[in-house]
């Protein structure tokens, strides 16, 4: 069976008898799309007879914006799929026209298979049928040339389809007002939604494509951004605001390329929608209603008209592991990203034959040590930095004599070992002093380090794990083939911290903030770990990764 990067799904069955199969559907679709899978709603339309069917204007009442929530919901099971229901043909109760434009919508990734659930009466292929079928696809959307058609014929016998079946009712009006299924939908000219839109996931995409019925004109689109991320779960792992900007942008144009987007970052609470006068509706999630109220209650004590709310209820992750929130969330796919392989490992021809070097770090408080011992117990080959730099100091290490002689004979202790708290408290905020400890003491530790790994292959071992805080401060990514990063909170850190050694909070605030952010190591990193569970959700991360080494970790 072929399969094709980007595909256009025509529904035809009509939407009460569509929900209870869309699973099986969506099933037998996703043998042929892999990527980017378009979907047009046409209930009722026949690909049958002479005549060449037309797009024609599908009214938009809640029961068609609960199929929409119903299909992102039940799409969830095929993560690879990215899809995107086309808005163009739905249309809002005071937008409803006669007859749509006949330009041809440019896709942002042109379908090069067509599908759809109209089936023939013997059960076949019928060529008439798929050429009807390729020629209405190709009169609404961009297509690819050798674009080829597909009667879907799903496995509907042994799906089990429930009895006496109902959409659930998951867009609700602010409007006390009991609605209907069938009660069309109100459009309006001007309104807002606002989130964070990180790697945009199903429920965005109902909350996003509601947004877009109601709206008639224009949609302001509100992206959280700077001091809104702080209290995001792993926020070293958001993607960037233009990243998000990017991929929302093209997911609105290709499901309504109609309508005028106005995308602004988000800064505070309220947005555009506590100030913008001409804004008339806001789309909020079941979990940010409680804002909706207070942008409403701001906009009231300024004198602007209450903006009418449509509240989504959240969609349910049936596949939620440990740890995760039980709805689809950004969240959830952050967590997901701990413990893959984010970019490709380097290529280091200068390190020991058959050895796989992965360099660990992150700040001080986030639990390298215990990850490290959790690699060693793995087979790895553990070479901690911070011991290496003991030896160096020793009055037979090789950065005694140059330390001394830098700093003085006042650094020692009476037995003529260096006294590191005297040696620190010297340095500590002074860049010129840090430096010139540094200069000494990095390249003599990454010396050390060269000197274990031979000791790690004469004892047969395949991987090595350099443990060090200051890692890529001091570039020794050079001597690695991955960057493992160990991420938690600051908040979380400087408990530890205070725990650990004794320190007040601002001492171990300091302390942080004389090392890179998690978000610059982050930045560099090959893989991503985070020790803010319990001990044992962190070991499911690392053996997430230590399965799928380079030529490396089984082996070890």
């Amino acid at each position: 069976m072929t399969l094709f990067r980007s595909g256009l799904l025509v529904l035809t069955t009509p939407l009460a008898a569509l929900a209870p199969r869309l699973a099986p559907i969506l099933t037998s679709a996703a043998q042929f799309v892999n990527d980017t899978l378009y979907v047009h709603l046409q209930p009722g339309m026949s690909l049958e007879g002479p005549a060449q069917p037309l797009s024609t204007p599908v009214q938009a009442t809640f029961e068609v914006l609960d199929f929409i929530s119903y299909f992102y919901a039940g799409a969830n099971v095929h993560p690879h799929l990215d899809i995107r229901i086309l808005l163009t043909n739905i249309q809002s109760k005071s937008a409803f026209l006669p007859s749509l434009a006949s330009s041809v919508q440019n896709l942002a990734h042109p379908p090069e298979v067509v599908l759809t659930d109209f089936q023939t009466l013997d059960g076949s292929q019928y060529n008439p049928v798929k050429q009807q079928l390729e020629r209405y696809a190709t009169s609404c959307y961009s297509c690819c040339p050798t674009l080829t058609s597909v009667l879907l014929y799903p496995d509907y016998e042994s799906a089990e389809l429930p009895v006496g079946f109902t959409l659930p009712s998951t867009i609700r009006p602010s409007s006390p007002v009991a609605r209907s299924p069938k009660q069309p939908v109100r459009g309006y000219h001007r309104g807002a939604v606002g989130g964070t839109f990180d790697r945009l996931h199903n429920a965005h995409k109902v909350l996003l494509s509601v947004s877009c019925i109601v709206a008639q004109e224009q949609l302001v689109v509100g992206v959280a951004d700077k001091d809104l991320l702080k209290g995001k779960l792993l926020p070293e792992l958001l993607q960037s605001y233009a990243e998000r900007v990017e991929h929302l942008s093209e997911f609105l144009v290709d499901i309504k390329p109609s309508l005028a987007f106005d995308i602004v970052p988000l800064l505070d609470p309220y947005g555009p929608a506590g100030s913008d006068p001409s804004l008339e509706f806001l789309v909020v999630s079941e979990e940010t209603y409680r804002g909706g109220m207070a942008v409403n209650r701001f906009r009231h004590e300024k004198d602007l008209k209450e903006l009418t709310l449509y509240q989504i209820q959240l969609l349910h992750d049936p596949g939620h592991r440990e740890n995760e929130e039980d709805k689809i969330s950004s969240s959830s796919s952050r967590q997901r990203m701990l413990g893959n392989l984010l970019r490709p490992p380097h290529v280091r021809s200068g390190l020991p034959a058959g050895l796989y070097v992965i360099g660990l770090t992150g700040i001080s408080g986030s639990g390298k040590s215990a990850v490290a011992q959790r690699l060693k117990g793995l087979g790895a080959y553990v070479i901690d930095c911070d011991q290496l730099g003991h030896r160096a100091y020793t009055p037979a290490g090789p950065a005694y004599q140059p330390v001394v002689q830098a700093f003085g004979t006042d650094i020692l202790h009476k037995d003529g070992f260096i006294n590191r708290k005297v040696l620190s408290s010297r340095v500590f905020g002074n860049k010129k002093h840090l430096k010139k400890l540094t200069d000494i003491m990095w390249p003599v530790i990454a010396k050390l380090a060269r000197e274990e790994m031979d000791r790690a292959v004469a004892a047969g071992k395949r991987v090595c794990v350099i443990e060090a805080a200051v890692l890529l401060e001091a570039g020794w990514q050079s001597m690695v083939h991955e960057v493992w990063t160990i991420v938690i909170p600051e908040t979380e850190a400087v408990r530890r911290i205070m725990e650990r050694d004794g320190l007040s909070e601002a001492a171990a605030q300091s302390r942080l903030q004389s090392q890179m952010s998690g978000q610059q190591l982050v930045d560099q990193s090959h893989v991503v770990l985070s020790t803010l569970w319990e001990p044992h959700v962190t070991q499911l991360q690392v053996a997430q990764r230590w399965r799928k080494p380079g030529p490396s970790c089984r082996s070890a």
